[in-house]
């Protein structure tokens, strides 16, 4: 019975390996010949295959278990990167990926979503001995660049053993050298929605039609961010039949309707905390301060100085804003990085390195660094700004206290008005409490000495007046924009106290477009009153200040850091 077994699965490798063949040595092929040909691989080897592996009863979590059969470079792999047991994610999805199933999981941030897909994906290809000539098998997708740089480099750690060529492709790069390598084939591809759509659309001899799995990563990101219909698009040039896993922090109606869409039959999985019910992990410690406008400045220069040799991030509501305060600090002489969408791919890449390497420092961000990111052991996520709802709080303080045992702390910044903030994060289950700090009467002593001595560096640095009043424009902006108006009020909000907040002496002009004006009478009696929040009778538009062009200056030269530039196997 053995030796019969053993010949069956020698017949079907090596009616495997005939197939591949014969898909890669025709030139010409057309494309009702290569899904025909998919179809064998799918259905009848990929499922056979792999629906063996995986019939995992034990409650062994190690990575290692028989009845998990993963090969020996992937075992190899994962014990060079250190991991030996599964974490419940990858406990519940792996054995159901392994048999080749449909998944939906829904887990908190930190749980070990990326090793849950990359895994299945892997053995899939060396199960089926993909080779670069058979294109593209699996394709990842990630919301943005970053999360695709990082996935990237866990999939690059975990193919160290086997053969399979893979590539990551996110906007920033050169898009030519991107299509001669997906030319000569890429078998795992990590990418962005928008230039891998474009690559679909615009690349010649690109071979996608072999595709045999495809991962969505953060979908719920992804739909927030505009790219559901980017998606559609891409859904449309791959085969039916294939293997599809999507992955998300929190479910959302737009990610339910994208489900019937994407994935077939699928299995969902979602993952409780044993401790309580909360939506944030066990380890994390959450709290709040409330203080007026021109004290957050004072307030988040005394927390970074007191602790300086933690990992703290800070998040900011807008580019402009980060900018300004990365130029600041490191002006006063306390070094800080910053990451935001405004900056060179090159750039974000290389102070993501360099963070993420650092035992300790700061890093100031948007929430482009929010999504899916894993940095190891930051101790403090400070939000300077609170986000826009409690999901993107969720995933900001998701940042920290991740893995199995992770500990961390979040901070929030909280003016008086915005306190009804905390009844919509206890909607979401989330533990707030109020923090107090042994120095705060000693802030309270020197923010006045250092809000003074701001004020005036600000006002002799051309440079960086010029980059406070940016960053209080698109403040005023960003906060007048907020979803919930009804806590994050732009008549409660003290320009004046805000401009503070920014260094600045005197409240630059802006203009805060939330509906026309009814009359130009009421506008030139907006333009009497700049800086000062209006009525509801007149234009809630103040004064827009002609800007004059200006080249900015770069005051702070980038910290050249050696890393592997590599995007693609070789």
């Amino acid at each position: 019975m053995e030796n019969s077994a053993n010949t069956n699965g020698k017949k079907r490798k090596r009616n495997l390996r005939t197939n591949m063949n014969e898909i890669n040595e025709h030139e010409n092929i057309d494309d009702s010949t290569n899904l025909k040909e998919n179809k064998t691989i799918c259905e009848d080897e990929a499922v056979k295959r792999i629906s063996s592996k995986a019939s995992f009863t034990s409650n062994d979590k190690s990575f290692a278990n028989e009845e998990l059969k993963l090969s020996s470079n992937t075992l190899q792999a994962l014990e060079l990167m250190k991991f030996s047991s599964m974490t419940e994610i990858q406990f519940k999805c792996i054995p159901h990926l392994l048999k080749g199933k449909d998944i939906v999981a829904c887990a908190k941030t930190g749980s070990g979503k990326t090793l849950a897909f990359l895994i299945p994906a892997i053995e899939l290809m060396w199960n089926l001995e993909f080779k670069p000539r058979n294109g593209l098998g699996v394709l990842i997708i990630s919301p943005t660049r970053e999360l695709a740089l990082q996935t990237f480099n866990v999939l690059e750690s975990l193919l160290k053993f086997h053969k399979q060529s893979y590539g990551l492709i996110i906007g920033g790069i050169d898009r030519s050298t991107e299509a001669n390598k997906l030319k000569k084939g890429v078998n795992i591809i990590v990418a962005t929605p928008g230039r891998i759509l474009d690559h679909l659309e615009n690349t010649n001899d690109f071979n996608y039609k072999n595709l045999q799995c495809l991962i969505i990563d953060e979908a719920d990101r992804l739909l927030d961010i505009g790219f559901e219909q980017t998606i559609r698009k891409i859904l449309g040039f791959f085969p039916r039949k294939r293997q599809t896993m999507l992955f998300s922090a929190t479910m959302t109606k737009e990610t339910e309707n994208l489900i019937p869409l994407a994935l077939n039959d699928p299995i969902h999985i979602g993952i409780e905390s044993k401790s309580d019910d909360t939506a944030t992990v066990a380890g994390l410690r959450q709290g709040f301060v409330t203080l007026t406008m021109d004290k957050r400045l004072p307030l988040l220069f005394t927390f970074i100085k007191k602790n300086q040799s933690k990992k703290i991030m800070v998040f900011f509501s807008s580019c402009m804003s980060v900018k300004f305060h990365h130029e600041l600090f490191n002006y006063i002489d306390v070094p800080v990085l910053s990451i935001h969408g405004k900056q060179k791919q090159n750039k974000r890449t290389t102070t993501f390195l360099q963070f993420r390497n650092m035992t300790s420092g700061v890093l100031f961000c948007t929430d482009l660094a929010a999504r899916g990111l894993d940095i190891q052991n930051i101790d403090w996520i400070v939000q300077y700004d609170p986000p826009d709802d409690p999901k993107e709080y969720i995933h900001r303080v998701g940042r920290t206290a991740r893995g199995l045992e992770g500990k961390g702390n979040a901070l929030l910044f909280l003016n008086p008005e915005e306190m009804g903030f905390l009844q919509f994060l206890r909607e979401y289950n989330i533990p707030v409490s109020e923090f107090t700090f042994s120095w705060n009467k000693v802030l309270n002593i020197q923010s006045d000495v250092l809000t003074i001595y701001i004020e005036k560096l600000v006002s002799r640095n051309y440079f960086l007046n010029s980059s406070a009043t940016e960053a209080f424009k698109s403040y005023t902006r960003s906060y007048a924009s907020h979803s919930a108006k009804t806590i994050f009020n732009l008549n409660s909000l003290d320009l004046n106290a805000v401009a503070k907040s920014f260094g600045l002496q005197r409240t630059p002009f802006v203009s805060i477009p939330l509906y026309n004006g009814k009359s130009g009478k009421e506008f030139r009696k907006a333009q009497r009153r700049p800086g000062k929040l209006l009525n509801k009778s007149e234009s809630k538009i103040v004064n827009h200040f002609k800007r004059t062009k200006m080249d900015k200056s770069v005051i702070f030269k980038p910290i050249p850091l050696k890393k592997d530039n590599r995007q693609f196997s070789s």
